[in-house]
């Protein structure tokens, strides 16, 4: 069986976001699936994907400042800057983290690690929505 469906996020602030929720409510049919995976794609070139720690916040905003030190605004080199300072590092921090995940799908669930959850990872100061396209297949 394959499925396909569109996922929308709400405008998030700049960040690291846990949108494990966001992605189960909008996909009642992964109940359906005793073996399978999901594929999500981003539609977006200034924000991405990642699984990393669910339970301590302290994770998501380290590693905003990882980020914002390893890839800094204002860099003199940059020429992509028509929508602000934070433009191209947006666009660098979405190649460097991707704009997809495959997660397996085992009776029913996404089978994530206990420790492990889905980030919507916010590169923009000043972003909306963000589309997500989920594919499953799975029996």
């Amino acid at each position: 069986m394959w499925l396909q469906h569109q996922i929308s996020i709400q405008a998030k602030t700049r960040g690291f976001h846990l949108i494990d929720n966001d992605i189960t409510q909008q996909l009642p049919q992964l109940q359906n699936i005793d073996s399978g995976l999901l594929h999500l794609f981003l539609q977006h070139t200034s924000a991405s994907l990642t699984i990393n720690e669910n339970a301590d916040p302290t994770v998501r905003a380290d590693l905003e400042q990882h980020f914002n030190t390893f890839v800094p605004e204002n860099a003199p080199y940059y020429q992509h800057d028509y929508e602000g300072p934070d433009d191209m590092p947006a666009h660098i921090k979405s190649s460097i983290l991707g704009c997809q995940l495959t997660i397996p799908i085992s009776n029913g669930q996404l089978a994530l690690g206990i420790w492990q959850g889905i980030y919507l990872c916010e590169h923009r100061n000043h972003a909306g929505s963000r589309r997500i396209i989920a594919t499953i297949h799975g029996e």
